[in-house]
């Protein structure tokens, strides 16, 4: 009987500290997302458009009919990166091209 009180203690001390531990190691469980991702789109000077991270289309025509093209400039090139440029500002960063897509990152607030 004498014995058996030290090791239930021992037990539990071990138990204790095993869940402190890991509670302290535990990854943050407020958000498992640490990027958000937006496409731009090209499908000409009107239908450009950007899809953001919350799924809301946003038409950039409106924004690319400002633009004068320079001569002998070619108009995808300019026109996407006057595009990426406008998302720049918002904290995107290129992540991926494809022929017709952009994609941007920017990191999620924690």
């Amino acid at each position: 009987m004498k014995k058996l009180i030290p090791v239930l203690f021992l037990a539990t001390c071990c138990t204790l500290g095993s869940l402190v531990v890991s509670r302290l190691l535990a990854a943050d469980e407020k958000s498992f997302q640490s990027y958000e991702y937006a496409t731009i789109r090209w499908a000409g000077r009107d239908n450009t458009h950007l899809i953001r991270p919350n799924g809301q289309v946003e038409m950039l025509g409106p924004l690319l009919a400002r633009v004068k093209r320079p001569d002998r400039v070619d108009e995808r090139a300019l026109l996407m990166s006057i595009a990426m440029n406008a998302i720049a500002r918002e904290g995107y960063e290129l992540a991926g091209m494809a022929d017709d897509v952009v994609v941007m990152k920017r990191a999620v607030g924690k």
